[in-house]
């Protein structure tokens, strides 16, 4: 007999919303609530479960008026209030930060036209929990499920425990039972541990009864030829009578679907697995605003489970980047993600994020209404835990010492230690399957990884077992050894594959040391680990790390008591690291040296080159230039004994940087282009750096020395694009000689993008000299565009970092800067003695690249102050030093400048001959105007 209501509603809860009569009733009971108060209410509850936008609640509420938003806040405050929000946990209203408000209850419809179905045909009542309108993060996977449901009629929901599964279940059943095609059955298991009592509760969810132990046959029977949806929920405890039961479904019902959630796959015929991906959380590497956290499941969820609890700071970029990096951490497992947004309210955002690290977050309270196993991220983990062999038990906790994805074989090594390898190996695929271990495939090779809050679960696990300190051991081992197998590998491979195997191996080489580190017991591990992981630090341009590392070996034994391999690494790499952190002090060079005298011992020559290669940027960063040749003749010869192509591509390279700072340009693009032809060069070993990775970068500035612009700033096009496969310390030097043939052609804007790209940079991996560059470069703009008080003291900044880094590298050409913006300011007679003393320490060092240009400036201060003959002199001696390096670029600067002051046309005349291209950008465009002048006034 069915039943039927003459009254028109909606029901959530307690509640039963009338919108004909305007009234609200909890229990049969009025509720006061005001007139916007209910209409507003009426408009959430017919959209349940989706944001209802403000300015949609505004019409609603104030339909033709101009209303501030406060005025909707205070009304939906006063509905909060009236519907008794927070008593006992009820929850109907959330905020959704920036969009609207959401009733977040199931809010059915009933009416005349609604009848009850009869009791045997009523779908089961835990449908009538699942919210209007797809879960978040799953609107296609929804669909997909019941079309897969179509088709191939057993599919298997399977993912870690608060993935989602049930959510995804209930509302392929709520849209089936929308549809009508077909009846709808759930059976939730979750309750039962019995497996013989499946069937039985498989009967009574379709209404039968079951007069046999094994009610099977009478379930089949019944279901035959009936089109049913039948989900079985959280079955991972009871596959061993879910599994039988659902393949003779499969096999003898072809009008019923099975829909099975379970943490592990049943394994039986017909049988369709899809794992439940992740909710999407915003990449790392990408830049985090309050609107981007919108826009991805996993952020938008934690918003709204923190609005319902009470958050209300404003959402700034900062906040973001905190709620972004929190649901990385939380693997975008929204079981996870709504128990640490319940916590936002009561402690803030920021110091829930600094707890989620702790064990805390394994115990927060969920929802009093969730099921026990999902109260907290322990419960749920206890679950799966609970169903484990005690093989498998020790093979979790022990993994929880990997930070990263690991390997098959590091896994044997760390879990392996009192069973055989074979059931380690066993326990890890079940581990697996149960998805408690996730499994992806890299470059053909299996890696696995524990979700983070997995590994937490299982770290507390490890450490009551009393196997904490011999597992951090044999980790430790596992990591040496995977180091010293990656330093051994010497075949060519794709540079991005190997970056990213470098990036995952990161954190757990970081784990080891500190652990190995702390114990003094573990000296000589400690130490190996170190040497070995300091060439993995330079190759992710870690470098205070390095450093940190580096010397804290050294420290741990005398120079007298390490081997000379294990001396040579240390050394080697505290020397570099301190050349870019620290400066180029003495304990940098110190340091180097000392590597070099022991590679010469050892006869190594391949470590001879890499730490020549890193001396001659010492020197160079000093601008120590009469220094470089000699040293990169030697590279050169130990390249060519060698018979290494990639060595003898970077000698040349390192012979085309020294003759081009030295001011041989001619003899500079030789060596260059002859690197660069080699195409050697591209090969990437750890020990090599900068110019050794790309000629281009040293070939861009001597293109347009040489008269070549267009060319030049065709090959510095690339190193403006900043490649982030790159080291730091190559992408840096490539933007900052990048620049220069930017600034030199009149490209003021690309300069100043390139100078604010170096910033961030430098600023990120903590390269203060780097950061110098940046505002020098800033500060050279800000002369050029007119502001030259402000570029002055830039420049200042930058010249007083510098030297106090001792990186004279790039003195000249900022003191050349300054002394134009010191002229602008009516200071020409402190100029030209700034000028005089670059000029004397640019000759002592034996650096020839700025000479000409010092000169002309010089001259061009003594013209402004009236004094013709030393202007002209300098002019002149500018002209000749720039022929002689074979700079035709400032050679054509000198002669314009030499022409206004004398009105000589031949030496322009003869510059500008030499020219065949480039004649938009400014000093031809300059040099052209004047020429045409001077000929003009002759005529």
């Amino acid at each position: 007999m069915s039943t039927t209501s003459s009254r028109k509603g909606f029901e959530f809860g307690p509640f039963r919303l009338f919108p004909a009569e305007r009234l609200l009733e909890r229990d049969g009971k009025p509720v006061p609530i005001g007139s916007r108060a209910f209409d507003l209410l009426t408009a959430m509850a017919e959209r349940a479960g989706e944001v209802v936008s403000k300015s949609e609640l505004f019409a609603r509420g104030w339909p033709g008026m101009i209303v501030e938003e406060s005025g909707l806040r205070f009304h939906v405050s006063a509905l909060r209030k009236a519907l008794e929000e927070g008593k006992d946990g009820a929850r109907y209203i959330a905020n959704v930060p920036g969009r609207g408000y959401c009733l977040v209850v199931p809010a059915t419809a009933f009416g005349a036209e609604v009848q009850r179905p009869p009791a045997a045909a009523r779908s089961d009542s835990a449908i009538a929990t699942v919210s209007r309108g797809l879960p978040l993060g799953r609107e296609d996977t929804v669909p997909d499920l019941m079309c897969r449901l179509g088709r191939d009629r057993l599919v298997t929901v399977s993912g870690p425990a608060g993935i989602g599964k049930t959510t995804v279940a209930f509302a392929v059943a709520a849209a089936e039972r929308d549809r009508g095609a077909r009846e709808v059955r759930i059976v939730d298991l979750a309750g039962g541990q019995d497996p013989a009592l499946v069937g039985a509760a498989v009967a009574a969810s379709i209404g039968i009864s079951a007069r046999s132990e094994d009610p099977t046959n009478e379930i089949l029977g019944f279901l035959a030829d009936r089109p049913v949806l039948l989900v079985l929920d959280n079955c991972e405890h009871v596959l061993t009578s879910v599994a039988p039961l659902a393949e003779r479904l499969y096999l003898e019902a072809p009008s019923v679907q099975v829909l099975v959630t379970s943490r592990e796959p049943l394994r039986v015929l017909g049988e369709h697995v899809v794992e439940l991906p992740p909710l999407p959380v915003p990449p790392r590497d990408g830049r985090v605003t309050a609107d981007v956290l919108l826009a991805y499941p996993a952020t938008k969820l934690f918003l709204d489970r923190a609005a319902a609890v009470g958050f209300r700071e404003e959402v700034t970029d900062e906040a973001a980047a905190t709620i972004a990096a929190l649901c990385r951490k939380l693997d975008g497992i929204a079981l996870a993600i709504e128990l640490v947004a319940s916590r936002v309210g009561m402690l803030g955002l920021a110091e829930t994020a600094a707890l989620v690290d702790t064990r805390l977050r394994l115990l927060w309270q969920g929802r009093r209404t969730a099921p026990p196993r999902h109260q907290t991220l322990a419960a749920a983990l206890d679950w799966s835990h609970a169903l484990l062999s005690e093989n498998e038990r020790r093979t979790l906790r022990k993994l929880s010492v990997f930070a990263g994805t690991f390997s098959l074989s590091a896994a044997l090594a760390v879990a392996g230690a009192d069973m055989e390898e074979t059931d380690a190996a066993a326990a890890l695929d079940s581990l697996v399957s149960r998805s408690l271990v996730a499994v992806r495939r890299d470059d053909g090779a299996m890696r696995y990884r524990l979700l983070d809050t997995t590994r937490a679960y299982a770290a507390q696990k490890l450490e009551a077992s009393g196997e904490a300190a011999s597992t951090a051991r044999r980790h430790a081992a596992a990591v040496l050894a995977i180091l010293t197998e990656e330093r051994a590998g010497t075949s060519p491979e794709d540079r991005a594959a190997r970056r990213a195997r470098e990036r995952a191996l990161l954190g757990d080489v970081q784990t080891a040391l500190r652990w190995s580190f702390a114990d003094l017991a573990n000296r000589d591990l400690s130490i190996a680990l170190a040497a070995h992981a300091c060439s993995l630090f330079i190759a992710l341009s870690l470098l205070h790390e390095c450093r940190q590392w580096s010397s804290a070996a050294l420290a741990l034994a005398g120079a007298d008591e390490l081997d000379d391999r294990t001396a040579l690494a240390l050394q080697a790499a505290l020397g570099h690291a301190l050349t870019f952190i620290d400066g180029n002090d003495d304990a940098a060079r110190d340091a180097l040296e000392r590597a070099l005298l022991i590679a010469e011992g050892l006869a190594d020559r391949e470590e001879q080159f890499r730490l020549l290669g890193r001396l001659h940027m010492f020197h160079r960063r000093a601008d120590e230039v009469s220094r470089l040749l000699p040293i990169a003749v030697r590279m050169q010869e130990i390249g060519t004994a060698l018979g290494d192509p990639a060595g003898m591509a970077a000698a040349h390279t390192m012979l085309g940087v020294s003759f081009h700072l030295a001011g041989d340009q001619g003899a500079a693009r030789l060596h260059l282009e002859t690197a660069l032809g080699m195409a050697e060069f591209e090969r990437v070993t750890p020990g090599h750096f900068a110019f050794h990775r790309n000629p281009i970068i040293a070939l861009a500035r001597t293109l347009w020395l040489q008269g070549c612009p267009d060319k030049a700033v065709e090959a510095a096009r690339p190193l403006a694009s900043d490649d982030a496969s790159a080291d730091v310390v190559t992408r840096c030097i490539g933007l900052i000689w990048g620049a220069d043939v930017f600034r030199w052609t009149g490209d003021w804007a690309t300069f100043q993008a390139l100078a604010e790209r170096l910033d961030t940079l430098a600023v990120r991996h903590s390269l203060r000299p780097y950061q110098a560059v940046a505002l020098g470069m800033r500060g050279e703009a800000l002369i050029r565009s007119g502001q030259a008080r402000a570029g002055t003291e830039f420049l200042r900044s930058a010249l007083k970092v510098l030297q106090a880094h001792r990186y004279e590298l790039y003195m000249a050409g900022f003191g050349s800067a300054l002394a134009e913006g010191l002229a602008l300011l009516g200071r020409a007679e402190e100029a030209i003695a700034f000028v005089g003393t670059v000029l004397k320490a640019t000759l002592t060092r034996g650096s020839g690249l700025h000479l000409a240009e010092l000169y002309r400036i010089r001259a061009g201060l003594h013209a402004a102050l009236g004094d013709a003959p030393r202007a002209q002199a300098d002019f002149r001696t500018a002209i000749a030093t720039a022929r002689a390096q074979g700079a035709v670029g400032w050679e054509l600067r000198a002669a314009t400048g030499l022409a206004r002051l004398c009105g000589h046309a031949a030496a322009l005349q003869d510059a500008l001959s030499l020219f065949e291209e480039g004649f938009e950008t400014s000093d031809l465009g300059e040099a052209t105007e004047e020429l045409a002048r001077l000929r003009a006034r002759t005529t």
